[in-house]
């Protein structure tokens, strides 16, 4: 079972590295003392992204181990189940807490005792964060705007063709859905997702697939993908990414799959994240009664 996070933010390297753009007038000491801080600054930034990526593969690990279970609990989640922005390991038990019935007294136990653990984890997942935290302030204050992950979006589909920000702005609304192949709930919804493409494709949206399992153009990954897809009759485009662009790192934070959001013509994300499949009923209208929002607010602006 895929979690929140799976790829490691390299905007502290970047910062790191910009030290090396500094003016070149300066004395030999100086250059030499600026080189031997940025060497010393991105060994540190190694270091600390190579325990980030420990500890995301120890909670992905935790996951596999009991991926029936969870598989269970992530296919329950719904935007209204608790804050996917607060803590991970809260927000994991609430969402187990709020559906305990439906889990036999042995699988509440190995939920509760992974959900421990993974705070534990967490906890060491915050302590290097913020430790990171002043290398990144630098390039935050830089910008007073939050940029869209969509910001310069490029991809290819799973054909091999060629993908751009054009996706967006030739759509009224886009729906964009994150799933994995091995996430049976996202599974569950991909022919409900293609009903959704046809019912909403002469309103002027479209619904756009990205398999995270795809990322970097994993060949083995876009043919399984690409087989799940024709078996379950889903005929929509989805796309592979760059695990290091922007919508490769959103990608990365995300908590629950599958994970639908709504972007509009500029590119930018419109509402809260939908969390949980459309092949739910009540989730299905909710989603479309979205989808008619941002499309009547395109038409109002034209």
């Amino acid at each position: 079972m895929k979690t929140k996070r799976t790829l490691i933010s390299i905007i502290t390297l970047c910062a790191a590295l910009s030290l090396t753009a500094c003016n070149g007038s300066g004395s030999a000491t100086t250059e030499n003392s600026q080189k031997t801080q940025t060497e010393s600054t991105t060994e540190a930034v190694d270091n600390s992204n190579t325990k980030l990526d420990d500890l995301y593969q120890q909670e992905n690990q935790i996951f596999a181990d009991h991926q029936d279970v969870w598989n269970k609990v992530f296919g329950m989640m719904n935007k209204s189940s608790a804050d996917p922005n607060g803590d991970y390991a809260d927000y994991l038990a609430s969402a187990v807490e709020s559906n305990k019935e439906s889990f036999t007294d042995d699988e509440l136990k190995t939920l509760n005792d992974d959900i421990e653990t993974i705070r534990q984890i967490e906890k060491q997942i915050s302590e290097i964060e913020n430790n990171n935290t002043g290398s990144e302030s630098t390039d935050q204050n830089d910008s007073s705007e939050e940029i869209t992950p969509f910001k310069s979006f490029s991809g290819k589909d799973l054909d091999g063709n060629s993908v751009d920000e054009s996706l967006f702005s030739n759509n009224a609304v886009t729906v964009v859905n994150f799933w994995f192949t091995g996430c049976k709930p996202c599974v569950a919804e991909l022919s409900k997702l293609n009903e959704l493409n046809d019912a909403i494709k002469s309103m002027g949206g479209e619904v756009v697939g990205i398999n995270t399992e795809t990322f970097d153009g994993n060949e083995d990954a876009i043919k399984e993908a690409a087989a799940i897809l024709d078996n379950q009759g889903a005929k929509y485009r989805n796309i592979s990414i760059d695990s290091d662009s922007s919508i490769g790192k959103y990608a990365s934070d995300i908590m629950a799959f599958p994970t639908t959001i709504l972007v509009d013509r500029n590119g930018n994300i419109v509402g809260e994240p939908m969390l949980g499949g459309i092949d739910n009923q009540d989730n299905y209208d909710s989603l479309m009664k979205q989808i008619k929002s941002v499309i009547d607010a395109d038409n109002k602006d034209k």
